[in-house]
């Protein structure tokens, strides 16, 4: 009865202690906060930062993409258009896609990552 009561005990500790989504996206985001919803945390998450899209799914901190003022748009993957030659902030470079083609780079409409604001 001992034996199984302390395994119970240990069990729980170990699942209690095991990381959620919310503290790996955080860890993902260097401490920065893991936003979820349409916009990133405005002067506090960077470019590429990982988030929870408004439909659930993992998406990145990109500009443009949602009417979130000066502050970046959290858009799931599902929506966005990666570059894994070109690196910024340690992640590929990833871009909104935009109604008609093209994609957002802040304010812009561009046409190709090429052209997009990489820092």
């Amino acid at each position: 009865m001992q034996f199984s009561l302390a395994l119970v005990l240990s069990v729980a500790a170990l699942v209690s202690a095991m990381p959620q989504d919310s503290t790996l996206s955080a860890r993902q985001n260097g401490g920065r906060p893991a936003p979820s919803g349409a916009c990133c945390v405005a002067n506090t998450n960077l470019k590429q930062d990982a988030c929870t899209a408004t439909n659930g799914q993992a998406g990145r901190c990109v500009p443009g993409g949602n009417n979130c003022g000066g502050a970046l748009s959290c858009v799931a993957q599902a929506s966005l258009t990666c570059d894994n030659n070109v690196i910024e902030r340690g992640k590929s470079l990833c871009r909104a896609n935009a109604p008609g083609g093209g994609f957002f780079d802040g304010a812009k409409i561009i046409k190709s990552l090429s052209q997009a604001t990489v820092n």
